[in-house]
């Protein structure tokens, strides 16, 4: 079974992973070109800066095109590629599509791009532009699969650990380049300067352990998520698919397995 997974960053890794664990080893992740993860140590998408990366002992290879995918297949390996159109999605023909952008919206998928198309998040409606819709709202209902109707919609806020929810998000002060000598895995204390963008200061609000931060010298917009704090201040977290990500993997997992077990 080929599966082709629309995004390669936290939620969308997690969700390959648990497949990729359940033996589902034909999967494709597909990105932007120079994409930006706030929790790089768990997301795929690293693959297309660093050529290869891995988490929790799975491995993903970058991809160029339809021969480099069947490589990294052989090999063993998640293969991702930089398509932002999803033009290879049409090339390898896949039985399962997972939109895991998590864009808040539907950027375009459809229900014909393959047998079983998943939505996570706001934006979709099962049985109208995807078959089934995972909810991704932290609470009560995170995980549930819809077959008809949508996930709840976006709240803004982000979710709560250890108390706090706001005091935990690194945002862009203006537009720039993101500058840092810091590493995902500091320790950090309220008040210290994590890095600059034009030359503002980027500082954390809370102690804790710098869980996500995106690569110096990326270019930011103002208010975009660029770094996170997790107040518990254990690093092995950092390294380590969250309970989100892999409550969501597992719902997709059902999923495909209620249509093909």
């Amino acid at each position: 079974m080929v599966i082709v997974i629309k995004g390669a960053g936290e939620m969308a890794s997690g969700v390959a992973w648990r497949l990729y664990m359940a033996n589902f080893k034909k999967i494709l992740m597909l990105e932007t070109a120079h994409p930006v993860a706030v929790r790089r140590q768990v997301s795929f998408c690293e693959a297309l800066h660093d050529q290869s990366q891995t988490v929790e002992g799975v491995k993903a290879k970058m991809a160029g095109g339809i021969e480099d995918i069947h490589m990294a297949w052989e090999q063993g390996a998640i293969a991702v590629a930089a398509d932002p159109k999803w033009l290879l999605a049409r090339l390898v023909r896949p039985q399962v599509a997972v939109d895991a952008i998590l864009a808040k919206k539907n950027l375009g998928t459809r229900m014909t791009e393959a047998e079983l198309v998943i939505g996570l998040g706001p934006g979709f409606t099962a049985g109208q532009d995807v078959h089934m819709v995972i909810e991704t709202n932290r609470g009560h209902d995170l995980g549930r699969i819809l077959t008809t109707g949508s996930a709840q919609a976006n709240t803004g806020v982000p979710g709560a650990i250890a108390g706090y929810s706001r005091e935990r998000v690194l945002r862009a002060p203006a537009a720039g380049h993101f500058q840092t000598t810091r590493s995902i895995g500091d320790l950090v204390k309220a008040g210290e300067v994590i890095g600059t963008v034009g030359g503002q200061k980027v500082t954390g609000r809370i102690d804790g352990v710098l869980r996500g931060l995106i690569r110096s010298e990326t270019k930011v917009i103002q208010g975009l998520k660029i770094g996170d704090v997790d107040p518990r201040g254990q690093k092995q977290f950092c390294y380590t698919i969250s309970e989100k990500a892999r409550a969501i993997g597992g719902s997709v997992l059902e999923a495909v397995l209620r249509v093909y077990n």
